[in-house]
């Protein structure tokens, strides 16, 4: 079964024989399609809380990350472990983000990791919208959204990001909506 699969793909792609506390919940609650909170310290594993599900299921994971280092990090270690990534980011041309976005459009990522902010203007006018006609063929099959750094969206925090607040209408205009997983090491009660 489902549980038999994450097993699976955990050991095939991590070396892992098991997961550690709270990643197994989280990732059921995403298969169960249950949109999900994870609040987990640094240094928790929670990317395999979202990189396992999507490995287990069809479709591309979009990753809202604020960080453009950490990207590049996370981008670079899971194709080291032969999974097919990739980000869109600010600090690459033109072409190079078009030249993703297509090859995501075809269905060659399974996760694509993408700021806030450019999330936001590729949806104003870029490869996600078909407005300039430059959007790739075909439709991006999301199967989840993962958003990290998820306190950033409150305006109590000294972090927030105004683009966390627009992430819901792109979501809700996909043409399935994916599976919400957010998740922060801190949060206040009131973020």
């Amino acid at each position: 079964g489902m549980n038999e699969i994450i097993h699976e793909v955990l050991h095939k792609y991590w070396g892992y024989s098991q997961f550690r506390p709270m990643q197994e919940e989280i990732i059921t609650s995403l298969l169960d399609g249950h949109d999900t909170l994870g609040l987990m310290p640094t240094g928790g594993g929670k990317s395999l809380t979202f990189q396992v599900p999507t490995l287990s299921r069809e479709g591309i994971c979009l990753v809202i990350t604020p960080l453009v280092a950490l990207m590049k990090d996370q981008v670079e270690s899971l194709r080291a472990n032969g999974i097919a990534a990739a980000a869109l980011n600010s600090n690459a041309s033109e072409a190079e983000n078009h030249d993703i976005a297509e090859r995501a459009y075809r269905g060659e990522y399974k996760l694509l990791y993408v700021s806030p902010e450019k999330l936001l203007s590729e949806i104003q006018h870029g490869i996600f919208s078909n407005s300039h006609g430059t959007a790739p063929t075909g439709s991006l099959k999301v199967s989840m959204f993962a958003i990290d750094e998820a306190h950033c969206i409150s305006q109590w925090g000294q972090d927030f990001r105004p683009s966390y607040l627009k992430i819901p209408d792109f979501v809700e205009q996909l043409p399935v909506r994916p599976v919400v997983s957010a998740f922060t090491a801190t949060a206040t009660a009131e973020v």
